[in-house]
């Protein structure tokens, strides 16, 4: 089985400069049943007054709450990736054009970018979440509190 290529599941980005990319590169531990279904990603967050490179791990459970938050966004709401594991990011979404996207990494960074957005970057969104499903699907299945095993969908 070969890796899929690199995938950006977030890519906010404006013509000031500022950016916030969610750049999903593979699995963490390819083959490992405990770790197979995690995800390496890269935070790549800039503007004016910062310039970084954060590293994240997403679970299929994250992916799923994106989707989720994704659906149900609208001005005023806010979706978030990570929740409660190290590094955090999140996005509120101000008005029709703007998003305020801020990353916490206790050990790091914490900061706060505004974003201006096209009109359809959720439906943008939507697609990308697609695409990093496709690449790396779930192939690990939780048969009993820490009791893991391969799916069906699991390539050999």
């Amino acid at each position: 089985m070969t890796e899929s290529k690199a995938l950006d599941l977030i890519h906010l980005e404006d013509m000031d400069g500022n950016r916030c990319l969610v750049r999903v590169t593979g699995r963490l531990r390819p083959g490992v049943l405990t770790s197979h279904d995690l995800l390496r990603a890269d935070v790549l967050i800039s503007a004016s007054f910062v310039d970084a490179r954060l590293e994240m791990c997403l679970s299929q459970q994250d992916l799923s709450s994106w989707q989720q938050s994704l659906a149900e966004l609208g001005p005023g709401g806010n979706a978030s990736l990570g929740a409660g594991r190290g590094l955090e990011l999140g996005i509120q979404v101000n008005d029709e054009r703007s998003v305020s996207v801020w990353v916490e990494d206790p050990d790091r960074l914490t900061t706060v970018l505004l974003i201006r957005t096209s009109e359809d970057w959720i439906a943008e969104h939507h697609d990308r979440l697609r695409h990093v499903r496709q690449a790396w699907p779930g192939e690990v299945v939780e048969t009993a509190s820490a009791a893991y095993e391969w799916g069906p969908e699991h390539r050999h």
